[in-house]
């Protein structure tokens, strides 16, 4: 925990507030401030606080196929950069509107299909429920991050997933190429698992792209150092590293 706080700390040029010795540490202190017009612009300034980057980090290091899995440290500073760009996105993503609104069922469907991705991402399951702990966060704000992402991903899929969606002859190809985690299964069984696989690979492009196009409009910045906590809103306490 120590050596990945200290990663964090340097990927953002900050310090961060345990100090040595210290039993417990109640508050969770803001790491990043991003503004756009489509957010309320600058009065309307939204917030990253140090656990939600560490723990969006740790998942960013997780998926990243570079990455030793022998590393030593949790993340490093390009896992801290992707996972600001990343949570910037999907709050971007998250308040698009959407026509038609979905329905309760519609968002309970999705979350639970976010999150089967999201633990594929990680690794695994325990990989996911680890990196959460690791940083103290609790099932409410585990619930609430995975709403924020179900939510965007919904955004891609409806806008561009009927874009980027593959080819039966795509997936013939890429099948016969040998180039996908699918290898055992024959072509019919194969071949939605593979649509799935193509589809989401592209949507985090996609992704990638929509930050892109934003930047323009969206001003990140770290917190000042006299910026005031963050409470955790689920009441969780972590130790200090």
């Amino acid at each position: 925990m120590k050596r990945a706080r200290v990663v964090l700390a340097l990927a953002l040029g900050v310090g961060f507030a345990a100090r040595a010795g210290a039993a417990q540490q109640p508050v969770d202190r803001v790491a990043i401030r991003f503004s756009a017009p489509e957010l309320g612009g600058a009065r309307s300034a939204r917030y990253i606080t140090e656990r939600q980057l560490a723990f969006e980090a740790r998942l960013e290091a997780l998926a990243d196929p570079e990455r030793p899995r022998d590393a030593p440290e949790a993340y490093r500073r390009q896992h801290v950069r992707a996972a600001i760009e990343r949570h910037v996105t999907e709050v971007l993503l998250a308040s698009a509107r959407l026509e038609p609104a979905p329905s309760p069922a519609e968002l309970r469907e999705h979350q639970r299909r976010t999150r089967q991705y999201l633990e594929a991402r990680a690794g695994s399951a325990e990989a996911l429920a680890a990196a959460a702990a690791a940083e103290g966060l609790g099932p409410a704000e585990l619930q609430r991050w995975l709403m924020r992402v179900a939510r965007a991903s919904l955004y891609l899929e409806r806008m561009v997933a009927p874009l980027v969606a593959p080819t039966n002859a795509e997936l013939t190809l890429l099948y016969r190429s040998g180039a996908h985690p699918f290898k055992e299964l024959a072509l019919p069984e194969a071949r939605p698992l593979l649509r799935r696989w193509v589809t989401a690979r592209r949507l985090a492009q996609a992704l990638g792209s929509y930050y892109q196009s934003a930047r323009t409009r969206v001003s990140v910045s770290r917190a000042e150092s006299t910026a005031p906590p963050h409470r955790a809103p689920s009441a969780v306490t972590r130790r200090a590293p």
